[in-house]
């Protein structure tokens, strides 16, 4: 008897569906970092089915006639980098002290997509936003993630808080009467109160994460660089509100008593660390603390103070003075044991010299493999993304990179990336 013609058509899409689903792209890595703390393994395929890792098997395995093969057999494959430091809607440049005057929101929203599409295009498929104006890195990151722009996945939180004057404090260097005060709804605050206030409305605003800046900065229109500026109970009302909305607490701090008060009030990670010392070492191992180094950002500084009338007069001294010493706090810091998570502050110099660090911080004494695991397996775990993020395993997000050359011989190869897939699509072949 004839099967009717309902049952065969039903029969040829359950088998059309059946193809679909099994379609994979094949990675023929020569040679896989895969970010765990397993050694290199040569030789693999990685199987990729929609957005994950499906498999990883020893050899190049043969295609089915609906797969796909991407031939990295002559190249290193690594997960995607994750950036734990930058400002994606922002770049330093001559003149860009006066940006706050000139450009408007549209602006730098358009600024910002471009230097989200460099910085995929550097290999780094993830980067932690600390640090915005106008809230554009949120609205930047929910345009990525729906398929509208290109670029990294975004973690961010949005304005950096301050105190009155701080350094992340946007009324510095104006006359009075020309903006009006900020509050913590803009993100500057002063107490306990105010400090919670801060906090929920980044997370109303739809922040992943919580920056503060516990003290003086560089590059900011005041006098001191290293200063504490906010006081303990403003930093534990942070903390404590941050973690209760499950919000991670990233804090700039070049000096030494601004860290010891926000290690102690349970911060998450310190970014920059200067002025770190034995004692401060000590403290982020008991309390858990990483630390992000951004050494790029200190060079970079450092190199443009020397360029007359690139920075104002209140900055250049300071950029002259903190730039140059952060390698060596990176080197001391991972000699003591301090748990370490790439970063670089990004737009402190240009978008898409990321790789930069990685150099630098092999010359400070860290192999080349633990670089890698920084800007991987570490950064994820810092997220709270380790289940998802940071190493090429089966389950895992399709975020891979590849160079040619091999990068625990030459750590430079890491500035020429040939390959980038994140979420299982190719951006870069």
């Amino acid at each position: 008897m004839h099967k009717p013609v309902y049952a065969l058509a039903a029969g040829l899409l359950l088998a059309l569906h059946s193809v679909a689903v099994d379609a994979a792209t094949l990675i023929h890595a020569g040679r896989l970092i895969d970010g765990t703390e397993a050694d290199p393994r040569s030789n693999v395929t990685i199987r990729v089915e929609g957005q994950r890792i499906v498999g990883i098997d020893n050899g190049f395995t043969r295609p089915s006639a609906s797969d796909t093969v991407i031939d990295l057999r002559d190249a290193t494959v690594m997960p995607g980098f994750i950036d734990m430091h930058t400002h994606i809607t922002s770049q330093l440049e001559p003149g860009s002290y006066m940006h706050r005057f000139t450009m408007n929101e549209a602006d730098v929203a358009y600024r910002g997509q471009n230097f989200a599409n460099i910085t995929l295009n550097a290999g780094f498929t993830t980067v932690r936003d600390l640090g915005d104006s106008f809230g554009v890195s949120i609205a930047l990151r929910n345009a990525i993630n729906n398929g509208l722009v290109v670029g990294p996945r975004i973690f961010t939180s949005g304005k950096s808080l301050a105190t009155t004057g701080g350094h992340a404090d946007p009324s510095n260097g104006y006359r009075r009467g020309l903006v009006e005060t900020p509050t913590p709804m803009e993100g500057v605050l002063n107490g306990p109160y105010e400090a919670r206030q801060a906090v929920r409305a980044r997370y109303q605003e739809g922040a992943n994460l919580i920056k503060l800046t516990a003290t003086g900065g560089v590059l900011s229109l005041a006098d001191s660089g290293d200063n504490p500026q906010f006081m303990d109970d403003e930093l534990v009302a942070i903390v404590e509100t941050a973690h209760d909305y499950g919000m991670k607490v990233a804090v700039h701090a070049h000096g030494k008593d601004g860290m010891i008060r926000a290690i102690k009030a349970g911060v998450d990670s310190i970014e920059h660390g200067t002025y770190m010392d034995d004692d401060v070492f000590a403290l982020m191992k008991e309390y858990g603390t990483w630390y992000v180094p951004t050494i790029t950002a200190g060079k970079s500084v450092a190199e443009r103070a020397e360029i007359e009338g690139y920075f104002p007069a209140q900055v250049r001294p300071k950029a002259r003075a903190i730039g140059p010493l952060i390698q060596n706090t990176f080197g001391r810091a991972y000699a003591a044991g301090v748990k370490i998570a790439f970063g670089t502050d990004a737009s402190v110099y240009d978008h898409g010299e990321n790789a930069r660090e990685f150099v630098y911080m092999v010359e400070a004494g860290m192999p080349e493999i633990e670089a890698i695991r920084a800007a991987t397996m570490n950064a994820a775990t810092l997220l709270g993304q380790e289940s998802e993020l940071g190493s090429i395993e089966v389950g895992k997000l399709a975020d891979i990179v590849a160079v040619r050359g091999n990068p625990l011989e030459d750590i430079a190869v890491l500035h020429q990336v040939s390959f980038v897939m994140k979420d299982g699509q190719v951006f870069k072949q």
